[in-house]
């Protein structure tokens, strides 16, 4: 049940963030290929270093993506049926998590419905870029995730909190 918690818990995020990058990628792609003026082709440009700064590296390098490794770590130490069923969501921290890690996870992930609801009503090429940026992020978080994963199940020293109740 150890590696079914790591395959599972890591997989899942892996296929929930793949997802969204698979989604939203074609929105992006349209959005580049089309005739930009020199605005847009500005603001793409801020926003996608934006992102790959606050979404990308202070997001998902420096606090989720050390924390998703950590807690499958911990989940594959101390596997319980329901938390390995649920080991996605158990890496995300939804659940089994300290109270401020809880209501975080919970608030982040509604405030990113409520801007998906949002960036859905913008026209193209806005919502491309839009898109654009986010999917960067989202594929700079994916890698990290990688890394942690290969640097904590490698051996090598990985000691990050994995915030649990």
């Amino acid at each position: 049940m150890r590696y079914l918690a790591i395959i599972w818990g890591l997989g899942g995020v892996f296929l929930f963030i793949g997802s969204a990058v698979y989604r939203l990628t074609p929105n992006a792609l349209e959005a580049m290929q089309g005739e930009l003026t020199s605005m847009q082709w500005a603001v793409a440009i801020v926003w996608t270093l934006f992102m790959l700064v606050s979404e990308g590296y202070r997001g998902f390098q420096k606090q989720f993506s050390p924390r998703v490794v950590a807690r499958s770590k911990y989940l594959s130490a101390n596997p319980k049926p329901v938390h390995v069923l649920f080991a996605p969501f158990f890496c995300m921290a939804f659940f089994h998590a300290t109270k401020k890690r809880k209501i975080v996870t919970w608030c982040l992930t509604l405030g990113i419905v409520m801007l998906i609801v949002l960036v859905r009503q913008l026209e193209q090429p806005w919502r491309g870029i839009v898109d654009l940026g986010v999917v960067l992020g989202l594929v700079y978080g994916l890698v990290w995730i990688a890394i942690f994963a290969v640097q904590c199940y490698s051996g090598r020293k990985f000691d990050v909190d994995p915030e649990v109740s």
